[in-house]
C-alpha cells in the first residue's frame, strides 16, 4: 500500500538523495546515510589528495560491508541448529 511508504530526502556525504521507503524503516535509512557519510568523511580526510573519490567510495563500501559480514557471522545460528537437530534426534531415538 502506498500509505505504508514514505518519501524522504537523505543527506549522504555531499548529495541529497530522494528515496521512497517503507515507513517503518525510516530510522534505519537515516542511520545508514549517517554511517556512510561518517565513514566516507573519515576516508576522505585520511586520503585527501592521495586517492580519488571513486576509490574512497569503494573503501567506504568495503568498510561497511565488513561490519555487516562480522555481524552476520556473530548471528550465524547454523552450528546451534545442527547441534539441536542432532540432540532432538538422539532424544527421539532414546524415547522409542
Amino acid at each position: 500500500m502506498n500509505s505504508e511508504k514514505l518519501h524522504i530526502r537523505l543527506h549522504v556525504y555531499d548529495e541529497e538523495i530522494e528515496v521512497t521507503i517503507p515507513r517503518q524503516d525510516e530510522e534505519y535509512y537515516r542511520k545508514a546515510a549517517k554511517l556512510i557519510t561518517d565513514r566516507y568523511n573519515a576516508y576522505a580526510q585520511a586520503y585527501k589528495g592521495k586517492k580519488g573519490e571513486h576509490t574512497i567510495a569503494l573503501m567506504t563500501l568495503i568498510d561497511i560491508a565488513l561490519l555487516f559480514e562480522r555481524e552476520s557471522a556473530k548471528n550465524d545460528t547454523a552450528p546451534y541448529d545442527d547441534v539441536l537437530t542432532k540432540l532432538t534426534s538422539e532424544i527421539e531415538e532414546a524415547m522409542k
